[in-house]
């Protein structure tokens, strides 16, 4: 029988990845509860599984690695070593070496770093074999739970086109639902009765296909414990993590692009967010300052919170850098709210200097544009004093949405539903023809609207009274107007090409069930663009 020696590897580096992660989250737990004997028999456990695992597809100097590693983890997990901070920073620096090992193109070659590290391990260590005790099975009762249940592993590449399919599935349903509607008679009852069930059945597979996707959020959170107990050390201050939510599943893609903008907003809660010990206990605050990450489901959306208990953003401050950097006008007349979005605007930073952690005014808009490529809105919360609460929401699939369809001049859009607020009549005597977009009076309140016909510049739009949809846009709204509404759809998306790349406020398209083209509006990005129109035409002379 051959044997496939890269399957083999590819199932190696997969499950070693799952390890080292276990490894380093059991590492930090262990480092806030050094007494725990159990979770250090765990860690042993692991990093035997490691040493034998590498032994078996010929990894040489990892298991050489692992196998000095082991020589200090069985002594801690013996009682006869002490687990202190700098031996966990030597700990956790091993595993940065065997990630390292694992992905080395000579499997065999053990580098210099590695064997300085060894030499560390067994200073640590004492130098000599320990007579520990084997870890007992039944007394890991910290380690991770594993499904005992059978498991395939399968490429997202697999996933993806199967996800690819049931869309172009959603597609034809919806030209033969459109089709089938137009006919009538006996026979034409039978057929519909039909195309009900596989209707039902086909409901059933597209969720399926979607779950099978979707991967618990703590497979993303855990990584940042690593993160900010590092960020903690160069910075000199006590910042603890809690994390709140990890079995809540989100859609892989979302986990895979979500990782940077994570890594940017707790690294500026460590750096602008929480105070040093002096500070906090100046303030009343106890020395260690505290950042969560949760997760929660809300419908069919996901919802996760980067908040920190450490100083805010302090009005007079952005006030300040909204004067120097020159964006706005009539800074003193901005909500704190409209404020602290600024944060959000490429340049804009509050830092007093760059650091390795922050201040070149990039961050934010990094992580803004990374948010609403996934479909998803960043909204920010902050009382001085008391912290600062970033709050993401996405969509739980990427691919598929629930849309409401809509017509602006000969052309078709979809608008995603979750968006969508009410629908109401424009009245004749407020449409505006300037631009296009005005001020509705919406029950007593004013609320700016925007055609599209004169947004995207296609002419006049139709002889009719418009409508307006009213779509949420942060915590307010805000009205589009268009000339014909035709109501809930289901809409796959399909990406756009590099032409449209940067086509303003459109984020896909999709095929209706007529059979056009319609565009998918990516609604926070025209309603900011809108602003900005707005704000350079009030500027003018």
């Amino acid at each position: 029988m051959e044997i496939d020696l890269n399957a083999i590897r590819a199932t190696f580096f997969a499950e070693t990845g799952e390890h080292l992660s276990e490894f380093e989250g059991a590492l930090i737990e262990l480092e806030r509860q050094p007494g725990d004997q159990a979770l250090a028999k765990t860690i042993f456990r692991i990093a035997h599984t490691i040493k034998g695992d590498a032994s078996m597809v010929g990894y040489t100097a990892m298991t050489e690695f692992a196998h000095g590693l082991e020589s200090l983890l069985e002594k801690i997990a013996g009682g006869t070593q002490p687990f202190t901070p700098a031996l966990a920073t030597i700990l956790l620096r091993s595993v940065d070496i065997l990630r390292g090992l694992a992905g080395a193109e000579d499997p065999s070659l053990l580098p210099a770093a590695a064997r300085g590290l060894l030499g560390e391990l067994e200073g640590a260590s004492g130098g000599t074999e320990p007579a520990g005790q084997e870890p007992q099975p039944g007394a890991e009762r910290r380690s991770r739970a594993r499904d005992s249940a059978r498991t395939l592993r399968v490429k997202v590449a697999k996933l993806d086109r199967m996800l690819d399919l049931v869309g172009e599935l959603a597609i034809s349903r919806g030209r033969l639902d459109t089709q089938l509607a137009a006919l009538t008679g006996a026979k034409a009852a039978a057929v519909q009765d039909a195309h009900r069930d596989l209707d039902r059945l086909f409901n059933e597979l597209q969720e399926h296909v979607m779950q099978a996707r979707l991967v618990p959020v703590g497979t993303l959170f855990q990584g940042y414990t690593r993160a900010v107990r590092d960020l903690a050390l160069q910075t000199a201050k006590e910042i603890d993590l809690a994390i709140e939510g990890s079995e809540v599943e989100v859609d892989n893609a979302v986990v895979e692009q979500l990782r940077e903008p994570l890594i940017h907003l707790i690294r500026n809660a460590v750096d602008h967010g929480i105070e040093n010990g002096v500070e906090r206990r100046a303030a009343g605050k106890p020395s260690c300052g505290h950042i969560s990450l949760r997760a929660r489901h809300e419908a069919a959306f996901v919802i996760i919170e980067v908040a920190d208990d450490g100083r805010g953003m302090v009005r007079e401050k952005l006030v300040a850098q909204a004067r120097k950097w020159g964006g706005v006008e009539e800074v003193d007349r901005l909500s704190d709210a409209d404020l602290q979005d600024l944060i959000f605007e490429p340049g804009f930073s509050t830092a007093a200097k760059v650091t390795d952690l922050s201040g070149r005014g990039i961050g934010m808009d990094i992580v803004r544009r990374a948010v609403e490529r996934l479909r998803g809105t960043i909204t920010v919360k902050s009382v001085p004093g008391r912290g600062t609460t970033f709050t993401l929401r996405f969509p739980l699939t990427l691919a598929i949405i629930e849309g409401f369809g809509v017509t602006a001049g000969d052309e078709s859009y979809v608008l995603p539903l979750d968006a969508v607020v009410e629908c109401v009549d424009l009245p004749a005597d407020q449409r505006s023809e300037t631009e296009g977009s005005g001020v509705l009076n919406l029950r007593g309140e004013p609320m700016p609207y925007v055609g599209l016909t004169a947004f995207f510049g296609f002419g006049g739009g139709g002889e009719g009274r418009q409508k307006i949809v009213v779509v949420r846009h942060g915590e307010g709204r805000a009205g589009i107007a268009v000339d014909g509404l035709q109501g809930e759809c289901q809409a796959v998306i399909k990406p756009l090409d590099n032409l449209f790349k940067n086509a303003i406020g459109i984020s896909g398209s999709t095929i209706l069930g007529n059979g056009r083209v319609a565009m998918i509006l990516d609604v926070p990005a025209l309603l900011r663009e809108v602003v900005a129109r707005t704000a350079a035409r009030s500027e003018a002379p």
